[in-house]
C-alpha cells in the first residue's frame, strides 16, 4: 500500500448512501455541503468510479456505490465504536496500569495502599514493577512511576508528593570499635556501605546547615543497588551509609543504628508521581494519581 486509505471520505460517502443528500449529511456531520462533495469526488476519481448518480432534484447510488456502501457504513460503525471506546477509556477507571516504583518504598508504602486502591475500583488492573533502576518510562510503557530523587528538567509530568529524609547512619558497636567522625572528609578513613544506583555511587556529596559543601570518596566492604539488603551489615557493624529515612526509621527508632553527623545533610531529593507528557491522561490513571497524592504527601 502506497499510501493509506481516504478513510475520512468513505466515511463521509456512507453517510451520504444512508442519507442520500449533500445538504443533510453536511448538517449532521457539522461539515460544508462543498466539503462533502468533494470528499465523494475524491473518491470517485482515486478509485475509478462512480458512486453515485447526481441530479439537480436527486442523488442515487449505482451499481458500484450500493456495492461499496455496506463496507463504507462498517467502516463509519467502526470508528464510531472507536471514538465511544476511546471515551470511555478517557471518562471510566478501567483498564491495565503499568506502574514502576522503588524496591524498598514500593513494597513498604505503595504496594498497601493499592490493595486499598483495586477496592475501591474494581475494573482496574495494575501490572506493578519494583526496581531501583531509574527506568525510562515512555521507552518501557508505563504508565505511571514513583521516584525519589532531585528531577533533572524533562518532558514528563512530575507531581511531588512529599521530602525523604537521608541519615548517615551506623551501628553502635562500630563506633566503638573505631570511634565516631565528627566531620564528612573523616568518612575517608571508614568502612562505607555505597548505594550503586547512583551516578557516582563511591562519592558522597554534603552540605552543612551554614551552607557549606564538601565532597568525599568512600570504600568499604559492601556496595550493593538495595537499601534493605545493606541493612544487616549495618546492624553487624561493618560500616557506615547513607539510607533513606523509610529504609532506616525503625531502626532509629530501637537503637539499632544511630545516626551521626546531624548538622551535615544527605539530599536524596523528593518522592515523585511521573507521568508520560501529555494533556490528557486515562480516566484510570488519572484514578491512581489523585489516590496516592493523597496517601502519600506529606
Amino acid at each position: 500500500m502506497s499510501q493509506l486509505p481516504d478513510l475520512e471520505a468513505w466515511a463521509i460517502f456512507a453517510k451520504v448512501a444512508e442519507l442520500r443528500s449533500f445538504t443533510a449529511t453536511a448538517e449532521e456531520l457539522g461539515m460544508s455541503k462543498a466539503t462533502v462533495s468533494k470528499a465523494v469526488s475524491r473518491l470517485e476519481r482515486a478509485q475509478g468510479v462512480n458512486l453515485l448518480h447526481r441530479t439537480s432534484r436527486s442523488l442515487s447510488l449505482t451499481e458500484s456505490g450500493r456495492i461499496l456502501m455496506g463496507r463504507a457504513q462498517q467502516l463509519l460503525d467502526l470508528g464510531a465504536g472507536l471514538e465511544d471506546a476511546a471515551r470511555e477509556d478517557s471518562e471510566k477507571p478501567r483498564g491495565t496500569i503499568r506502574m514502576a516504583a522503588p524496591m524498598s518504598y514500593g513494597a513498604l508504602h505503595v504496594a498497601p495502599l493499592l490493595a486499598e486502591f483495586l477496592i475501591e475500583y474494581p475494573e482496574i488492573r495494575i501490572d506493578l514493577d519494583l526496581s531501583d533502576e531509574r527506568v525510562d518510562i515512555i521507552e518501557r510503557g508505563f504508565d505511571l512511576a514513583i521516584r525519589i530523587a532531585t528531577l533533572p528538567d524533562s518532558s514528563l509530568r512530575a507531581r511531588r508528593l512529599g521530602d525523604v529524609t537521608g541519615w548517615i547512619v551506623v551501628a553502635p558497636s562500630y563506633l566503638e570499635r573505631r570511634g565516631t567522625p565528627g566531620h564528612p572528609s573523616e568518612l575517608s578513613q571508614h568502612d562505607c556501605l555505597s548505594y550503586t544506583n547512583l551516578p557516582n555511587p563511591r562519592l558522597w556529596h554534603f552540605q552543612s546547615i551554614a551552607g557549606d559543601e564538601v565532597s568525599v570518596e568512600v570504600n568499604g566492604p559492601l556496595s550493593g543497588n538495595s537499601g534493605d539488603a545493606m541493612l544487616p551489615s549495618l546492624r553487624a557493624g561493618l560500616g557506615i551509609a547513607r539510607l533513606p529515612d523509610f529504609i532506616v526509621d525503625e531502626d532509629l527508632r530501637n537503637g539499632t543504628l544511630v545516626s551521626i553527623l546531624p548538622e551535615w545533610s544527605d539530599d536524596n531529593g523528593g518522592i515523585h508521581i511521573l507521568t508520560p507528557p501529555g494533556r490528557h491522561r486515562p480516566a484510570r490513571v488519572e484514578a491512581l494519581v489523585a489516590f496516592l497524592a493523597q496517601r502519600l504527601t506529606g
